[in-house]
């Protein structure tokens, strides 16, 4: 019997409590643990399982899911003994920063500050235990929507510690969508007033922590390391044309025609789906299909441009108007199924945007919206030249409206 698919639903546990459809990729876990690196950081387009798996990680590792093997039984994970082992054993702290899109620093400040004094609130009952003095209670009540930055900027560092003396165990923290405010700073123009800030927080939550056992973070690009991570020599970066997590994000092409098989979807429609949702490659791994749009074309029956239709396309549509006239042309180039060839740069360095066409070829890549169809080296201490063209005909659809 097919199973129900649940339209947005990015929560873990509730897919897996009431059997909904959900593709297995739970060998994320396996090998982001066996690296056994301190700091990750995995970019990845946007509606592509990142807030899913970060899900997905909160319920395999936090002590609040302890024991809740029913999440994971039937998964590639749970056939590990050694993961049943750990499940449920450490302290995680998940933030997600993929809500925090304003036109202002004020108001985003304000907003990442409640974000993380709601996270204290989640934990007010360790303020109960022996493990807390005074001088610790007064210290939590600083965290609030109006507090100092340099309270923020520690917040989620004395969190771990309050965590660790309570649980005898380091953190897990887990901040999803983390270039969200970064990418509407460069936008709106407050850019170098939230750099500060989330500098400061990150530096303080995974660089000078001592109570971290792990970090994870996702996003859509990775923001040059000279901007927010100059201080981050512990962290490791998979973009898309890394070979780590591969075929953790998105589908293949095999997970797609199982997919269609169990919603009864005939074989003739193969062909549709692959024109309009193939094309992403990761790594070395070709075939990757577009996991949302998959999704509603398995609900909905029928193609659309699912993906290029939802939020999320202010960057690129500023961009594109702004560009110079042989941006243009490249796209029409583009448009018209040919390539282009381009030096890529996967440390976007967004005051660079306007002035570099091949700074937007490498947002681009990274947003999904462009593919590597083949990489030119005449030798190898050479820079690559990149032959990119459109991702699939559903990005096609979207960029005829732009240029």
């Amino acid at each position: 019997m097919a199973r129900t698919i649940s339209i947005g639903n990015q929560d873990f546990a509730k897919i897996r409590e009431n059997n909904y459809f959900y593709i297995d990729k739970t060998d994320f876990i396996r090998e982001w643990w066996n690296r056994g690196d301190d700091v990750t950081l995995i970019t990845r387009p946007r509606r592509f399982g990142k807030t899913l798996n970060m899900s997905m990680v909160e319920c395999f590792f936090s002590s609040e899911y302890a024991n809740r093997s029913d999440l994971f039984e039937g998964l590639s994970v749970w056939q590990d003994p050694k993961f049943r082992e750990i499940q449920g054993t450490y302290p995680v702290i998940f933030m997600s920063f993929a809500g925090v899109k304003y036109e202002n620093y004020t108001t985003t400040r304000a907003k990442i500050n409640t974000l993380l004094a709601n996270l204290y609130k989640k934990y007010e009952a360790l303020l109960q235990s022996d493990c807390f003095s005074e001088a610790d209670r007064a210290d939590f009540a600083k965290v609030d929507r109006a507090m100092d930055d340099d309270v923020a900027s520690g917040a989620l560092n004395q969190l771990c510690e309050w965590l660790y003396r309570y649980y005898g165990k380091k953190c897990i923290v887990l901040l999803d969508e983390y270039d969200t405010p970064l990418q509407e700073a460069y936008i709106h123009g407050f850019w170098d007033e939230l750099v500060g800030y989330t500098r400061a927080l990150f530096n303080n939550t995974f660089k000078t922590n001592p109570y971290l056992e792990r970090g994870l973070m996702t996003g859509i690009t990775r923001v040059s390391k000279e901007s927010i991570f100059s201080d981050l020599n512990n962290l490791n970066v998979v973009t898309t044309t890394s070979k780590e997590y591969m075929t953790c994000f998105g589908f293949t092409e095999r997970e797609v025609f199982d997919a269609m098989r169990e919603q009864g979807i005939p074989e003739s429609e193969k062909t549709t789906v692959k024109r309009w949702y193939d094309g992403f490659t990761f790594g070395t791994q070709t075939d990757i299909y577009n996991p949302w749009s998959v999704t509603m074309f398995l609900d909905k029956k029928e193609p659309n441009a699912y993906w290029t239709n939802t939020s999320g396309n202010g960057l690129i549509n500023s961009l594109l108007r702004e560009g110079d006239r042989r941006v243009k042309q490249e796209f029409e180039k583009l448009l018209a199924d040919d390539c282009i060839e381009a030096t890529i740069d996967e440390q976007i360095i967004f005051d660079q945007l306007t002035g570099n066409p091949n700074a937007i070829w490498s947002l681009l890549l990274a947003s999904g919206y462009l593919k590597v169809d083949r990489i030119i080296r005449e030798v190898p201490e050479d820079e690559p030249v990149y032959v990119l063209r459109l991702t699939n005909f559903e990005v096609k659809r979207m960029f005829y409206g732009m240029v």
